[in-house]
């Protein structure tokens, strides 16, 4: 991967929420790179931080939450330091978001063409509204939906076509990054098939990156060339989609690969479960947050916490299974059932 070049660097990122409870740390000290022209999947469960960072690399992490630290680099400028401004120029231009529910994230007395109009002319203020309908016309054509739909409003359209108009907006200022946070979690199957080629077409047609977040891991195993796995607000795994498929280094990703259902279970075959339950993350576990569901955990892990370390070319884990240290012993630790 070194060969390839970077369209955007995190690095030590990390976003807390205040709640009645204390702190929440939904993303800690996270730092990996998006590469030009790439697809990037970014998996796990539900609730471990995965669409708190999509909104954070656009530096929309509203009250309570708040980014604690970091430094998000693009083009060689830290975006940390632009002013509300730059962000707004930023956001749309550099890159963009597709959200979880199209329905909502759309304005619903809106037609399609004026959203479209709306985002050129923000951002392009020299525009006028004759270009800017022949620029949305030509998009929303090469996106799969028909000339005479431009006029629709969001509840005439269906849900994979509100997921086109959302591509739309994100590419209609020549992006170079769209983040799609569980972009096809409202869609049938054959329309998140549909979508998922659409994806992988931009990416082909527009040399735009993607960073695709979804708990569906056979979505990025089709479309993603990179895979992250997200555990407790941890990076825990990184790398290629091929090589994190076939030999999974970190126990999460090995439990996480192995719940999947399977069709080919016969009658004595169960579907695997992880073991415990995600940790509270207003008081995360010592050492590796995954150490109390570990199969593999010994007492190093309940006290030292892991680096996220290239253990081979392109391949990145969190895990002291990989690492060396003084006090790193061999007894392991009974997972909390």
């Amino acid at each position: 991967m070194s060969e390839k070049e970077i369209l955007m660097q995190v690095r030590d990122l990390s976003v807390e929420y205040n709640t009645r409870l204390g702190e929440v740390s939904a993303v800690d000290n996270v730092s990996f790179e998006i590469y030009k022209g790439e697809i990037l999947g970014l998996v796990g469960e539900s609730g471990c931080g995965k669409s708190t960072m999509g909104k954070a690399l656009m530096r929309m992490i509203q009250p309570p939450g708040k980014i604690t630290s970091g430094q998000i680099i693009v083009n060689g400028e830290d975006i940390m330091a632009y002013d509300q401004k730059q962000m707004r120029d930023f956001r749309g231009r550099k890159v963009s978001m597709i959200f979880q529910d199209p329905m909502t994230s759309l304005n619903p007395v809106q037609r399609v063409d004026e959203h479209i109009i709306e985002a050129i002319q923000v951002h392009e203020p020299d525009t006028n509204t004759t270009e800017a309908l022949a620029r949305a016309q030509t998009l929303i054509q090469r996106l799969g939906i028909r000339k005479n739909r431009m006029k629709s409003y969001p509840h005439q359209l269906s849900g994979g076509m509100r997921q086109r108009v959302m591509v739309g907006l994100g590419l209609v200022l020549n992006a170079d990054l769209i983040i799609a946070d569980e972009a096809t979690t409202s869609l049938d199957v054959i329309v998140e098939a549909q979508l998922a080629d659409q994806l992988r077409d931009i990416r082909e047609t527009f040399g735009v990156s993607l960073l695709v977040i979804t708990h569906n891991i056979a979505l990025v195993a089709e479309l993603s060339d990179r895979l992250a796995v997200m555990y407790a607000g941890h990076i825990v795994e990184m790398g290629d989609v091929e090589s994190v498929f076939d030999t999974p280094l970190h126990p999460y990703t090995k439990g996480l690969l192995k719940s999947i259902p399977n069709i080919k279970l016969d009658d004595t075959e169960k579907l695997y479960k992880m073991p415990g339950e995600p940790p509270n993350l207003t008081h995360p576990p010592a050492g590796c947050r995954f150490h109390p569901r570990c199969p593999f955990a010994m007492s190093i892990c309940s006290q030292v916490e892991p680096e996220f370390s290239e253990i081979v070319p392109g391949r990145m884990v969190k895990c002291w299974l990989y690492l060396d240290h003084p006090d790193k012993e061999e007894a392991t630790i009974e997972v909390t059932a």
